[in-house]
């Protein structure tokens, strides 16, 4: 094992998934309680600018970059003691990339292409929902992120 490269990796995956972490919290502690208090004509066209605005090389890196880089982590940490914790990292990571594909980046989707549709009606069927599981997310990654810096200072 290089140590030099096992430690780069590891710093790499807590900033990663740190930055998520505070992403994934952002919108739980701020955009979406901001948003509630708009209309709903005003908080579907925000959704979907958000939606539109996220996708980018910047968000790419950190949303798949991070399980990625903790990947390469837990393989060179192999018979290190910080193993189990990049491996719970990794985990709970990758349970954030299962909900964000498999609940909110359909709940996106059916916002975008409500077009024409009752603005109240599309916010009924999206906000609650995807408020909801942007919380369980943003638990589920903090603690990854938890396990990655207690894996980095050595416990």
């Amino acid at each position: 094992m290089s140590e030099p490269l096992a430690a780069a990796s590891l710093t790499a995956a807590v900033i990663t998934v740190g930055l998520m972490a505070g992403l994934y919290y952002a919108f739980t502690i701020s955009v979406m309680p901001g948003l509630a208090q708009a209309g709903d004509q005003v908080f579907v066209a925000a959704m979907r600018q958000i939606n539109r605005a996220i996708l980018n090389g910047w968000f790419a890196i950190g949303f798949g970059g991070s399980a990625v880089l903790a990947a390469i982590a837990a393989l060179l940490h192999r018979g290190d003691p910080a193993l189990p914790w990049i491996v719970a990292a990794l985990l709970l990571y990758v349970s954030t990339l299962v909900i964000t594909v498999s609940v909110n980046v359909p709940l996106n989707n059916a916002l975008d292409a409500s077009g024409g549709l009752d603005p109240a009606a599309v916010r009924a069927a999206f906000e609650d929902r995807w408020v909801r599981w942007n919380t369980v997310r943003t638990v589920v990654c903090a603690a990854a992120f938890g396990c990655l810096a207690w894996a980095a200072v050595g416990y």
